[in-house]
């Protein structure tokens, strides 16, 4: 595990694997183990690199507000630190607009950029209505906790794992202040400025059964990417648990290709 103070935050990352290397970022939640259930479909052929931002469980900083781009600057300087860049960058839910702000910020540290279940703006009414409730309960973690497990998966997942599992869900979010800033954050993105200096090819995939952010926000990610590719799966927003080995594949195949 490394550690890296950039600015006025002090941020690990871990690295695993060996070949080329590829940065997944991570979304809300307590950090980068959330790519463990997929890690092995990487690092069998990429170095792998796993940031913990601010916002994350181990990460330490002044507790200001969070910004997309102090989230970008600290993947950036990962790939720096790690100084084998440029990098591929994933990044899921909110770390797909923090993924795409560093490409923007950056484009000499990034080679490909892959931005899942992601959005540019929070214009869209329901996003804001989301948040604002998320944030409303912060006093009840069980109410806290089970509303992101309806969000994140969709009904037929849930069905398919069934009560004790999904109940086992809930613990991956909860109201601590890390959460709490980054579900700020997440009503007050709005990346357009950014998007027409991306200079990497890009693949933009949705979640068509989406309900923490709906997929139109996803096909609107891409549309503002300029040539960037798009693919969709049948899936609730966490789609690398859900559809993990399609997820998986539809970024190798992206990232190998010449």
């Amino acid at each position: 595990m490394a550690e890296i103070t950039v600015g006025k935050a002090r941020i690990s990352y871990r690295t695993e694997g060996s070949g080329p290397p590829v940065v997944l970022v991570h979304g809300v939640g307590p950090g980068s183990f959330m790519w463990d259930g997929i890690l092995d479909r990487f690092t069998s052929r990429n170095t792998v690199y796993l940031p913990d931002l601010s916002g994350s469980d181990s990460a330490s900083d002044d507790g200001a507000p969070l910004t997309i781009e102090t989230l970008a600057e600290q993947v950036s300087a990962v790939i720096e630190d790690a100084g084998t860049g440029p990098a591929d960058v994933v990044g899921f839910s909110l770390g797909a607009p923090t993924a795409a702000a560093a490409a923007a910020l950056r484009p000499d540290l990034v080679r490909r950029l892959v931005v899942a279940a992601g959005w540019a703006h929070t214009e869209d009414v329901y996003i804001q209505q989301l948040i604002a409730l998320w944030l409303s309960i912060a006093n009840s973690p069980e109410g806290f906790g089970r509303l992101g497990t309806l969000t994140s998966f969709a009904r037929p997942h849930l069905n398919e794992i069934g009560y004790e599992a999904a109940e086992g869900a809930h613990g991956f979010m909860q109201p601590n202040d890390g959460r709490l800033r980054q579900l700020d954050l997440v009503r007050r993105v709005d990346v357009r400025p950014l998007l027409s200096r991306i200079e990497a090819p890009t693949l933009a995939i949705g979640c068509t059964r989406d309900l923490t952010i709906p997929v139109e926000n996803h096909r609107d990610l891409s549309n503002r990417i300029a040539g960037s590719d798009y693919a969709e799966l049948d899936t609730g927003h966490v789609a690398l648990m859900e559809r993990p080995d399609e997820f998986a594949k539809l970024i190798q195949d992206f990232l190998a290709r010449p």
